[in-house]
């Protein structure tokens, strides 16, 4: 039998060949399709994540302070991690007005219209206290988990 490649075919790679632990069937297939599931995998989760502990941390942006929108926004912005659009934000704050975990109150500004300013109320500072408390226990339960 002839094993040589004929001159208008190029040659073909042995199917069994490996990358990593991953069997091949066709390296150039296989091999993007499974760094893109890998990424979109921890995209998805990281993603799920933000939304999780958003909430949290707009009340402990607003804790002590009367910020406005803004500067609500910049806040979160330089913490790692926590990628967020201004849009994302004022839906989330309109949601604790109604909810009565803010109040809101509107003043002139030197530099354009008038600003909106939050603050905690009375149950803003209680919701805040206990996801403070929940935050804390599941904290400490992962960290059991990375003990073990």
């Amino acid at each position: 039998m002839d094993t040589t490649t004929p001159a208008n075919q190029a040659p073909r790679e042995p199917q069994e060949k490996c990358l990593g632990a991953i069997k091949c069937i066709d390296r150039y297939l296989a091999m993007p399709y499974t760094v893109t599931m890998k990424n979109r995998f921890l995209d998805n989760w990281a993603t799920q994540l933000r939304k999780g502990v958003l909430e949290f941390c707009i009340l402990n942006a607003i804790q002590g302070t009367r910020p406005y929108g803004y500067d609500i926004v910049k806040k979160l912005r330089r913490l790692d991690g926590l990628v967020i659009a201004e849009g994302t934000i004022y839906p989330i704050l309109s949601r604790f007005k109604r909810e009565s975990l803010v109040r809101t109150t509107i003043k002139e500004s030197p530099e354009g219209p008038p600003r909106k300013y939050y603050e905690l109320t009375e149950r803003g500072r209680t919701v805040l206290c206990e996801m403070s408390k929940r935050w804390d226990a599941v904290r400490r339960g992962i960290a059991a988990l990375e003990e073990t």
